[in-house]
């Protein structure tokens, strides 16, 4: 719920596409949670105080529109922490500049410390595995980790490697459109995520999935027909799957430590 009235001393916003947003992670509602909205509980439980939480993500968006439409409205916020990453889906497509993407995301780790907050950038997931051409797109996200782990450490500020998480390629930490995380994939890379910023992930929290088979020929093609084809088309129309979506949560969210409200009270 949305709360006006003194901010708290933990601010975070969350901008990216839809690894941020938390596409994968569908509610019983339809919502979608996320590595994001659990990262948050999990520094409120940590610190043990309420946090205020944003998360600006939307899905299918390019690196250039991240920034040039969330990475400011962000900043309005004051926050004091952001979780920052981008350029999953323009690897995805042929001819990736890396060096565009890696010089945009300096810009964009500039602009944040020019505000007195902390930047964290976040390496996503490795999907390779099990999508088409990933031999391709893995070679330029090695690359692109590599490169942004090296900014991180020129910049002094704190990376979230999830790309060479060694269990998160497993078929097991993925939804069936393979090329986002599965609940279980959003609550690993949630706790990188906690361990990064220095804090414990919560002991009741499940990060490890057991093995599932590779998929028959009837799988297969099940998955280029419901999930591939799709996405094709809206390669060839100029359509994304973020077209006409809103942030989740724009303004400032109360995130209580779970057993407390907002307030401060037992609930």
């Amino acid at each position: 719920m949305a709360h006006e009235g003194p901010g708290a001393a933990i601010r975070y916003v969350a901008v990216g596409d839809s690894f941020t947003e938390g596409v994968g992670d569908e509610l019983a509602n339809g919502d979608v949670r996320g590595w994001a909205d659990l990262a948050a509980q999990g520094i409120a439980d940590a610190v043990g105080e309420p946090i205020q939480y944003a998360n600006l993500a939307i899905r299918g968006k390019l690196l250039g529109p991240i920034i040039a439409q969330q990475l400011e409205p962000a900043l309005a916020l004051r926050p004091t922490l952001v979780s920052f990453n981008g350029g999953g889906n323009d690897m995805l497509r042929p001819g990736t500049d890396i060096p565009w993407i890696v010089a945009e995301t300096e810009r964009a780790m500039r602009r944040i410390l020019e505000t007195g907050a902390e930047p964290l950038l976040l390496a996503g997931a490795n999907p390779t595995a099990g999508i088409p051409g990933g031999g391709r797109v893995r070679e330029r996200g090695d690359r692109l980790t590599g490169e942004a782990g090296e900014l991180a450490a020129r910049l002094g500020i704190r990376f979230c490697d999830n790309w060479s998480d060694p269990e998160l390629p497993g078929r097991q930490y993925w939804s069936p459109d393979r090329l986002h995380l599965a609940p279980v994939g959003h609550r690993r890379v949630a706790a990188n995520v906690l361990r990064a910023l220095g804090y414990p992930a919560p002991a009741d929290w499940v990060v490890e999935a057991e093995p599932i088979p590779n998929p028959g020929r009837r799988e297969q093609l099940r998955y280029t027909r419901e999930h591939v084809l799709p996405w094709i088309g809206r390669r060839i129309t100029g359509r994304s799957s973020g077209d006409g979506r809103a942030a989740k949560y724009a303004r400032w969210q109360w995130i209580a430590p779970r057993g407390r409200t907002a307030e401060g009270e037992r609930a």
